[in-house]
């Protein structure tokens, strides 16, 4: 068993994945969200939800009962699908928006 450290993970480890990266999901059921990496270990991203995917945007917006807002979400992404595969996530901006 490896030992535990408070140390990040290497870029490599992560796949060059890092905190405060923005990054979209490429799943078309999903178009439109986007995620803000928080921190990253060995397997996972942990991230919050940015913007809503593009059509429940549009049916918050049109006040549509039964349909949440993710925005704020706490979400954690296997590293291995940061990736930009048709289910996995592309890279928008190494920095967040909010100068987080």
């Amino acid at each position: 068993m490896a030992p535990v450290t408070d140390e990040l993970p290497s870029n490599a480890e992560s796949g060059g994945v890092q905190p405060d990266q923005v990054w979209a999901d490429n799943d078309r059921r999903c178009a439109g969200r986007t995620l803000r990496v928080d921190s990253v270990d060995s397997v996972h991203a942990y991230c919050t939800v940015l913007t809503n995917p593009t059509e429940t945007q549009r049916l918050l917006d049109r006040g549509t009962i039964g349909v949440r807002d993710t925005r704020g979400n706490k979400v954690r992404i296997l590293l291995s699908r940061m990736r930009p595969t048709s289910t996995g996530y592309r890279l928008v901006t190494e920095d967040s928006p909010t100068g987080r």
